[in-house]
């Protein structure tokens, strides 16, 4: 008689074999969390190294290396066991992340955490180890190019009077209209100026207008919200 085993059977074989971490030894998890934290911590220090943002997010550079030792228990534990494997995957698949993220260069960290999380969980800790580094070495390679320009927003304050002087002045410099907004003959124009260097020579010629109450000018990096 021919044995036919269906996939309950799979399932029950694999999950009395395997449900006290199977195959997983002491050392394996300890290499395999050394190792996501030793990734972690490389891309904790890229991330600082070349954050280029307004303000820079102490906070959420900790939670990469965390996120990296986690995902790599994850994997640890999804690996040993089907039943478990399956349960993971519909567990998670309740999760939902709502901040959002302003830099697109953050979601490159992230799945760069999760990536070295997976590989090193996988047990393949030589991969996790030089793919950290192959990345990073790009990342601050590309992070240390030498712009042509910098982007900067031009804010200023004046009279309603003092229009005309101050589209003259900045008829003068390249710049783009971000905003123009009017309260009681106080007009706020914020504009977007590009500077190959940093002279700001212009501003005190802005200031010295008549009806020019303050003239900002604040570098940033592309996102402006209204």
């Amino acid at each position: 008689m021919e044995n036919t085993v269906n996939f309950n059977d799979i399932l029950k074989q694999s999950f009395l074999n395997d449900f006290m971490f199977g195959n997983l030894s002491a050392v394996d998890v300890l290499l395999g969390l050394l190792t996501a934290f030793l990734a972690g911590a490389l891309i904790y220090g890229v991330y600082k190294h070349t954050y280029k943002g307004v303000l820079y997010s102490p906070s959420f550079n900790a939670t990469l290396p965390v996120m990296t030792m986690i995902t790599c228990l994850v994997i640890m534990t999804i690996s040993t066991n089907v039943v478990l494997s399956l349960g993971m995957v519909g567990a998670l698949s309740i999760v939902r992340f709502r901040t959002a993220i302003k830099d697109p260069l953050d979601i490159v960290f992230m799945f760069w955490s999760i990536s070295a999380g997976i590989s090193s969980g996988a047990g393949l800790y030589f991969l996790t180890l030089f793919g950290v580094v192959i990345i990073a070495g790009v990342i601050v390679a590309l992070s240390r190019k030498k712009h042509a320009d910098t982007m900067y927003l031009l804010v200023i304050h004046y009279s309603a009077e003092a229009n005309e002087d101050v589209k003259r002045e900045l008829q003068k410099l390249s710049y783009t209209l971000k905003s123009k907004i009017v309260r009681k003959e106080i007009v706020e124009l914020t504009a977007e100026i590009r500077l190959k260097i940093d002279n700001t020579a212009f501003m005190n010629q802005l200031g010295n207008l008549d009806g020019v109450r303050d003239v900002s000018l604040v570098q940033y990096n592309g996102d402006y919200a209204v």
